[in-house]
């Protein structure tokens, strides 16, 4: 599908998720109007001030953009814009991002800097083109989604946080926990371009982004450019083997593992035996998905992109 690209005048309505910090939020606005003042591009922003909001507000944003010809921007982490591009997604409307997450592979990989004042500028001469994202039962994913032991770490991750306080020591010293547990395995029947198979694994892991694959070691990165997804399945291993593992990920040579098999596929059908529900981790926020499981490639995401001289190299 073609999108009508849009003026280069046209309206912003940037989503900022201000739940995480009013004092930080309140800055980040400041700066993002004072840049678009000065480029003279007409602005409004709509603040996420309760996390349970941000569909909802989300979904103004897109309606405005209908209405005005304008363009829905995210600013924020992994979470937001991850909601912002399931609103906007088959809409109508140009999708922009201010990205702010920790690791921000989806803006990295597409030359936008984490750094507010370059995406804010970089967003005034931005050059719309469509980009492929990943879907599961109908929710969209940019940058990937999995189940199993990933979920469990990031909701271990997070009551860490709670209990001790927030600090990348906290969430370092949680996810080691987790992985040296092992995590419960799950028997999945998989059906892969007609073909059937069960696996006996502690997570699957399904990536849509060249930049996160490749600092992992996953060589089939680059089928993510002939409109593929790529799986990633660990077999059945222990918990000392799990943190073996995630050494591996972190020295970029997970793909070397023997214990480790990936695969791409344009879709993929999964079902979780002995459970009709199961959670899910999109882009790094779990929820709860009634199985079987549909990962699939939708209609692409109308980004908009920074002109050649605006993208950031990746480090």
């Amino acid at each position: 599908m073609t999108f009508p690209p849009p003026a280069p005048d046209a309206p912003l309505f940037v989503v900022i998720n201000a739940a995480s910090g009013q004092n930080d939020a309140e800055e980040t606005i400041a700066r993002i109007a004072d840049i678009l003042g000065e480029g003279g591009r007409h602005h409004e922003f709509l603040r996420v001030d309760t996390p349970s909001r941000i569909a909802e507000v989300a979904k103004d944003a897109v309606r405005h953009a209908v209405e005005q010809c304008g363009i829905v921007v995210a600013a924020g982490g992994d979470g937001t814009l991850n909601a912002v591009a399931q609103a906007v997604h088959g809409q109508g409307p140009a999708y922009a991002v201010l990205p702010q997450g920790t690791f921000n592979y989806f803006g990295r990989t597409h030359g936008i800097s984490q750094d507010i004042e370059l995406s804010t500028r970089a967003l005034l001469r931005a050059r719309m083109e469509p980009v492929q994202v990943g879907r599961v039962n109908g929710r969209l994913f940019l940058v990937n989604a999995s189940l199993g032991l990933y979920p469990q770490l990031l909701e271990d991750r997070e009551t860490a946080k709670r209990q001790l306080g927030r600090s990348r020591w906290v969430a370092l010293f949680s996810g080691l926990r987790t992985l040296s547990n092992g995590g419960h395995q799950l028997t999945l029947d998989i059906e892969q371009a007609g073909q059937q198979r069960r696996v006996r694994t502690p997570t699957l892991f399904v990536g849509n982004n060249r930049l996160q694959l490749e600092r992992i070691g996953i060589a089939e990165e680059t089928a993510l450019k002939s409109g593929r997804l790529v799986g990633i399945v660990v077999r059945p291993t222990s918990g000392l083997a799990m943190l073996g593992l995630a050494l591996r990920g972190a020295l970029g040579r997970l793909g070397d593992a023997g214990n480790v098999d990936s695969f791409t596929f344009k879709r993929l059908d999964v079902a979780p035996r002995r459970t009709k529900r199961i959670k899910v981790a999109l882009d790094g926020e779990v929820l709860w998905m009634t199985v079987p499981l549909r990962f699939d490639i939708p209609e692409p995401l109308p980004l908009m992109l920074p002109v050649p001289e605006d993208r950031v190299e990746v480090e």
